[in-house]
C-alpha cells in the first residue's frame, strides 16, 4: 500500500508543493502562482493537479506540512486592520518610547518603524503586579469591559493584552482573558504571557501586539486551508513549519500566528541541513533566493544556527533596531529583498539599484505577459540566456522574451547603457547584494565564509550561486536535487518542535538549585506534553536546556546550551559540581563569542529554556541515482558570461537524465522544472550518487 506525504510553501511569488512517495523513493513537485486574494487557491489547484498527475488516492495521503510567509509579508505591508490594546494605566506609550535607541546615532530625520496600533486603539486599565508578580492593585472587571466597548465600538475585532510584569505572574492577563470572552465572544485576544513570558517590556509587547495584528488573518486563512483539503478528501489534518525550524499541530499556529513568521525560510536551512548531512557537508552557508527574497543562514555541525528575538520590517536594512522586535524561538537567518521578481530602477545618483520591491505574482516580471512593464532579476536572467523561455517552472508557465527586452530596454536608455550591460548589471547588483549580506551575517558569529559549503536553493538561488559564491570567497556549491522547491521539501524531514521559556532571575552564587530545577521541570513538562500529541507520527522526545545568561551588572544577555539535568543534590553529582558544570557552560560559550570574560564577577541566569524534539518515525529515503555512460547536452543556447564579456554557445544539460560520474567543465547550465543551474567557466560539476550536484570554483 502506499504512503504519501504533501508539504506546501507559499511565497510572495510562488506556491511549491511536493509529494513525497515513501514506497518507490521519489519526489514530485509543482510550482504555481501565488493567489494573493485568496492564498488558500493556489495550494488547493497544486495539491488538486498532484493528486491527478501521480494518481494518488487522498486516504493514501498520511501527512500534510505547511508553511508560508504570508504573515510576514502583512506585518511589513501593513494590511492588517482592528487590532487594539489593552495596556496597565499610565503606560500607552511604551510601544512608541521604545527602547529610546536610535539606529543611526547621525541621521537627523530618522524614521523608526511604525507601531501596529494606532494611541486611540490604545486603552488603559486599572490593575497592577511588581516585579516579583505581586499584586500591588487589584483588576476591576468594569473597567475592563468599558475598555473593550470602546475599542469594540471602534472596529477592534483583535486585542492584545499587555500587562506589566505578566511574565512573573499570569494571572492578571488571564483573569482579562476571561472577562473579555464572557462578554466580547466574538474578539479575538492575545495574551503577552502566553505569547512572550520574558523580561523587556518593549520587546514584549511589540511580540503580542504583531500576533493579535495577524491573528484574525492567520486565523480564516487557515480554516480555508483546512477546508480545501478536505474537500479533496485529505482528513489527515495539517502541520505547520514554526520559525524554530520544527513543526506543529495547526491548532497552535491558529493561537499564535507569529511563531509562523520565518516558517519558509526556517524549511529552506533544514532543507540545506539534510542535503549537506547526505554527503558529509555539515559546515554550510545555506542560500535561498525565491521570488520575492533571498536568505542565508549559517550551518554548524550539521545544525542551524538558532536565535530568540529577530526583527521584522526593517526600515533599513541592515541597522538593527530599525525594525519591529519579534521575540520567538527562529532559525538565525538574514533577509534581503533580492529576488527573481525584485524590480531594477536608477535613482537619484543616477546609479542602477535592484530591490527591495518586488513584483510578485501580481503582475510578476515583464517577461509573465500578466501586465508588468518594470524590468526585474527575471527579466535580466532571461536575456542573458540563464533561463529557457520553453522551460520556466517546467513548460507550466509561458514567458515571453521580447516583453523583457522591452522592459530593460527603457532602463538601458536611462542609464547610457547597451541591452546586454544592464541585464548583467541587474544580475550582478542582487549578486553583491546577497554577498553583502553574507559577510555581515558570517562575520557576526565570528565565522571566515571560506570554510563554508554553499547549498543554493530556491528558483533563484542555483541561478546566482555561482557568482555569489566567488564574491564571498567560497570555492563549493552544492546544488540538491528539486532545488527550487527545497524548502517545500525540507518541511517533510523537519522534526516536531516545541519551545517553552520564562524569566526566572538566578544568580547562581547564591540562589537554590532546587528553585532552577524547579522552572526547567515545569517546562520540560509543557514541552513534552506538547509533542506528545503528535506522537503518532514523531518521536522519540528529546529536549535540551538552555539558559539567557550574562555576568551579574551586563545589561544584555547571551544565550547558550547547559548540560542535561536534573540539578538536585545527589541525582548523579553534588551541588558544587553541578554550579561548577553550570557556569563552565555558560563561560565557555561566552569566550567563543567575545574571546574571554571579566574577572570575579558572579554568573546570573535571567531566561531559562527548554526546547524539545521529535523526528519523523517515518524517515523519505530518495531513490539512488544509477551510474552510466556520459550524457550528452539536450541542446545548446547562447549565454553570456562576465568571464569573457560575451555570449557563448553554452551546452544545456536535463537534469533529470545525468547519472552518477557526471563531470563536466564550465560553461554549463543543468535545468530541471524547477530551476537552472548556471556553471561559469571558472566551474566544474559532479553528479553524486546522493542526487546532488557539487560544484568546485578554481581561484
Amino acid at each position: 500500500m502506499s504512503e504519501w506525504s504533501i508539504s506546501i510553501d507559499i511565497g510572495g511569488t510562488f506556491t511549491d508543493v511536493v509529494a513525497l512517495d515513501y514506497s518507490a523513493g521519489k519526489l514530485f513537485s509543482m510550482k504555481l502562482l501565488t493567489t494573493h486574494g485568496d492564498p488558500a487557491q493556489a495550494v488547493t489547484d497544486g495539491v488538486k493537479n498532484l493528486i491527478k498527475t501521480c494518481k494518488i488516492h487522498p486516504s493514501d495521503i498520511k501527512r500534510v506540512v505547511h508553511a508560508t510567509t504570508l504573515f510576514t509579508n502583512a506585518l511589513i505591508e501593513r494590511r492588517a486592520t482592528g487590532t487594539g490594546m489593552l495596556i496597565n494605566r499610565g503606560f500607552k506609550d511604551i510601544i512608541e518610547i521604545g527602547n529610546e535607541r536610535k539606529f543611526d546615532l547621525y541621521d537627523l530625520s530618522i524614521e523608526r518603524a511604525p507601531v501596529l496600533v494606532p494611541r486611540n486603539l490604545r486603552e488603559e486599565i486599572s490593575g497592577r503586579l511588581d516585579s516579583k508578580g505581586n499584586e500591588l492593585e487589584p483588576l476591576n472587571e468594569q473597567d475592563v469591559v468599558s475598555a473593550v466597548s470602546k475599542l469594540a465600538a471602534l472596529g477592534v475585532n483583535s486585542i492584545a493584552v499587555c500587562l506589566l510584569h505578566s511574565y512573573a505572574f499570569a494571572g492578571h492577563e488571564q483573569t482579562v482573558a476571561q472577562w473579555i470572552h464572557r462578554f466580547f465572544p466574538q474578539m479575538e485576544v492575545t495574551l503577552s504571557s502566553d505569547v512572550a513570558p520574558v523580561i523587556r517590556e518593549f520587546e514584549r509587547i511589540s511580540t503580542t501586539l504583531a500576533n493579535a495584528y495577524i491573528k484574525p488573518m492567520a486565523s480564516r486563512y487557515l480554516t480555508a486551508l483546512e477546508q480545501g483539503l478536505i474537500s479533496l478528501g485529505i482528513e489527515c489534518g495539517v502541520l505547520m513549519m514554526l520559525s524554530n525550524g520544527g513543526l506543529s499541530h495547526i491548532s497552535q499556529a491558529k493561537r499564535n500566528p507569529i511563531d509562523l513568521l520565518e516558517s519558509g525560510p526556517a524549511a529552506g536551512a533544514i532543507s540545506a541541513a539534510h542535503y549537506g548531512k547526505r554527503d558529509n557537508f555539515s559546515n554550510l552557508l545555506a542560500f535561498d533566493m525565491g521570488g520575492t527574497t533571498a536568505k542565508l543562514s549559517l550551518i554548524e555541525n550539521g545544525q542551524p544556527s538558532i536565535a530568540f528575538s529577530f526583527e521584522v520590517a526593517r526600515r533599513k536594512r541592515f541597522a538593527e533596531g530599525s525594525g519591529l522586535p519579534i521575540r520567538i524561538t527562529t532559525v538565525d537567518l538574514i533577509e534581503i529583498g533580492a529576488g527573481g521578481g525584485s524590480i531594477a530602477y536608477q535613482d537619484q545618483l543616477g546609479l542602477l539599484k535592484v530591490g527591495p520591491i518586488s513584483a510578485g505574482s501580481e503582475p510578476g516580471p515583464a517577461c509573465y505577459g500578466l501586465g508588468g512593464v518594470k524590468p526585474t532579476v527575471t527579466d535580466a536572467n532571461l536575456i542573458l540566456g540563464y533561463l529557457n523561455p520553453d522551460y520556466f517552472a517546467g513548460g507550466t508557465l509561458s514567458i515571453y522574451p521580447t516583453k523583457a527586452t522591452e522592459a530593460l530596454e527603457q532602463i538601458s536608455r536611462s542609464l547610457g547603457c547597451s541591452l546586454i550591460d544592464t541585464a548583467w548589471g541587474i544580475h550582478d547588483v542582487v549578486a553583491e547584494s546577497m554577498a553583502g549580506a553574507a559577510r555581515v551575517h558570517v562575520a557576526e558569529r565570528g565565522r571566515d565564509p571560506r570554510d563554508f559549503v554553499l547549498v543554493c536553493t530556491g528558483g533563484g538561488g542555483p541561478l546566482h550561486a555561482y557568482y555569489v559564491a566567488q564574491k564571498i570567497g567560497v570555492r563549493k556549491i552544492i546544488c540538491p536535487p528539486a532545488a527550487g522547491v527545497a524548502s517545500a521539501y525540507g518541511l517533510l524531514m523537519a522534526s516536531a518542535r516545541s519551545d517553552r521559556s520564562r524569566t526566572l532571575n538566578f544568580k547562581m552564587s547564591s540562589n537554590s538549585l532546587e528553585v532552577l530545577e524547579e522552572a526547567y521541570h515545569a517546562l520540560e513538562v509543557e514541552a513534552r506534553l506538547s509533542l506528545e500529541t503528535l506522537s503518532q507520527t514523531f518521536g522519540p522526545i528529546s529536549l535540551t536546556r538552555q539558559t539567557d545568561g550574562r555576568f551579574v551588572g551586563q545589561g544584555f544577555n547571551l544565550s547558550v546550551k547547559l548540560p542535561d539535568g536534573p540539578y538536585i543534590d545527589g541525582v548523579g553529582d553534588s551541588k558544587e559540581n553541578i554550579r561548577i558544570k553550570l557556569v563552565q557552560a555558560f563561560e565557555e560559550a561566552y569566550r567563543e563569542k567575545f574571546g574571554r570574560t571579566p574577572p570575579d564577577v558572579q554568573v546570573e541566569f535571567v531566561n531559562v529554556r527548554v526546547s524539545g524534539e521529535a523526528p519523523p518515525h517515518k524517515q523519505f529515503v530518495p531513490e539512488l541515482l544509477r551510474a552510466g555512460q556520459a550524457v550528452e547536452p539536450k541542446g545548446y543556447r547562447q549565454v553570456y558570461f562576465r568571464e569573457s564579456d560575451s555570449y557563448q554557445t553554452t551546452p544545456i544539460y536535463e537534469r533529470s537524465a545525468l547519472l552518477v560520474g557526471f563531470s563536466e567543465t564550465g560553461p554549463l547550465l543543468i535545468e530541471d522544472v524547477s530551476s537552472s543551474l548556471v556553471v561559469g567557466p571558472k566551474g566544474s560539476v559532479e553528479q553524486l550518487a546522493s542526487g546532488n550536484l557539487v560544484i568546485t570554483i578554481k581561484d
